[in-house]
């Protein structure tokens, strides 16, 4: 097997960035909980679980660690999409390659935001919106911006697919699946899977609504997609199982880095 595979260093490496993952989205389920009580005081988006903690006591050092943390995964993704999954063959492999990778976009994306509010060279304007609305003005723009929602959308099914079968088990070693500790760990994975996996299926929808209308005012990130839920009927409550749901995801994360398994 690969070193890749095998390496006791990267696996030391990728814990830590694990449970920065992990706090982030707890932070992330706190905000949604609030935005659905209607107090919410922060932007309920990766950055914005960033942000918040950058507000807390030795918030400074906590962002800088997430963003270490990150960049160990951002790193492990790519050892991961060059050499990994070795065990598998064709477009299997060729499938979990371009997994790892969309998976170090996600990660760098975060270490980004930490490093841009650790640093105080963030900026309040522009937005997911902004964005589409450039991207828009591009030959072929529409299109575009209803292919990303549509693979938003899909990455969302993957997540929910992935939830409901229990195939994020494989994650985790045989001591992380067995006995009492082990059903929490299951269930903790199931709801944190399917509620992340709805949440960014509803970015998706909202993206696909904005390249059908051309109205990028309509696309938005996470933050837009939980008050869409807000607003629909029951939406605290529906909003309030998400927001759970979040946080069950984070605690999974601390779960995986604890009994790892690559």
């Amino acid at each position: 097997m690969p070193l890749v595979n095998r390496s006791d260093t990267i696996d030391h490496a990728v814990r830590p960035g694990l449970v920065a993952y992990g706090v982030v989205h707890l932070v992330l389920g706190w905000l949604a909980l609030q935005l659905a009580f209607g107090d919410s005081q922060g932007s309920a988006s990766s950055s914005g679980a960033v942000r918040t903690l950058a507000e807390q006591p030795f918030g400074l050092v906590l962002v800088w660690l997430v963003a270490l943390g990150m960049l160990l995964l951002v790193l492990w993704q790519l050892l991961e999409a060059v050499a990994g999954h070795r065990g598998l063959d064709g477009s299997s492999r060729l499938r979990q390659r371009l997994t790892s990778l969309g998976k170090a976009v996600v990660y760098a994306y975060i270490g980004a935001s930490a490093v841009t509010i650790a640093t105080g060279s963030g900026s309040s304007g522009g937005g997911t919106d902004s964005m589409t609305a450039q991207v828009m003005e591009l030959p072929g723009g529409q299109l575009l911006v209803g292919i990303a929602g549509a693979g938003i959308m899909a990455i969302g099914g993957y997540l929910i697919w992935k939830g409901v079968t229990e195939k994020f088990l494989e994650d985790l070693t045989g001591k992380g699946r067995r006995g009492a500790s082990g059903t929490v760990y299951v269930w903790l994975g199931k709801i944190g899977y399917a509620a992340k996996g709805v949440a960014l299926g509803v970015v998706g929808v909202l993206f696909g609504y904005a390249a059908v209308t051309h109205e990028a005012n309509r696309s938005g990130g996470l933050d837009q997609a939980l008050q869409e839920v807000l607003d629909q009927p029951f939406g605290p409550y529906l909003l309030s199982a998400m927001a759970l749901g979040i946080a069950s995801f984070g605690a999974f994360c601390f779960v995986h880095a604890r009994h790892l398994s690559r």
